[in-house]
């Protein structure tokens, strides 16, 4: 490995290692205005962006466009609560690999059936907070594989280009990776909104 591809390898571990995932116990328990939601999303959320500081986490139209497509509950006297606040996270991480329709069938179960819920029915938090305890824990394995991709990579082609070729590669199995996981998403949506459509033809 030569030294620039140490310091890329390097650089995108450190950019794992520095995406935070927001704790419960860190969201605010006052509702909040819309300046204050868009400020706290992004005093949370930019240090792990390509660009932080330049990059918008979330702003106010895209919070209206999310309520108008119902991916969002209205505010309540134009203020968000906590659980508002735990459905905007889970939006965040949706929206970069899901479109509006998928993402909306995605929340719906979670919003029909826990927001507005409390700790011994279940409510958006306890989901919320179950999926963050295991992403948190799953955070070494990712790195692991980033890792083993990096290597893999780094061995397919020699030569003049190698280093070109290998950076060409490693970026190509990342995608590779990802696509499989996307359309691993994509049919599992599909699949509840067959089951949902069986469910209204009877």
């Amino acid at each position: 490995m030569t030294l620039d591809m140490d310091d890329l390898i390097n650089s995108i571990l450190a950019s794992v290692g520095r995406i935070d995932f927001i704790k419960g116990s860190e969201i605010p328990d006052i509702d909040l205005y819309m300046d204050q939601v868009t400020t706290f999303m992004e005093s949370r959320l930019s240090p792990s962006t390509r660009n932080p500081g330049v990059d918008k986490i979330m702003t106010k139209t895209m919070i209206n466009n999310y309520a108008k497509n119902n991916l969002l509950p209205p505010p309540v006297k134009k203020k968000y609560t906590k659980e508002h606040l735990f459905v905007l996270v889970f939006i965040y991480y949706f929206k970069n690999v899901l479109s509006i329709s998928d993402i909306n069938a995605v929340l719906k179960p979670i919003l029909d059936n826990y927001f507005g819920g409390n700790e011994e029915d279940g409510s958006v938090e306890y989901v919320y907070e179950s999926i963050r305890k295991v992403a948190v824990e799953l955070n070494d394995s990712i790195q692991q594989d980033l890792m083993e991709k990096f290597k893999l990579s780094e061995g397919i082609f020699d030569g003049p280009d190698k280093e070109m070729l290998n950076e060409f590669s490693f970026i190509t199995l990342l995608c590779m990776d990802i696509y499989v996981k996307k359309l691993i998403i994509e049919k599992m949506i599909d699949g509840f909104e067959n089951k949902k459509k069986g469910q209204d033809d009877k």
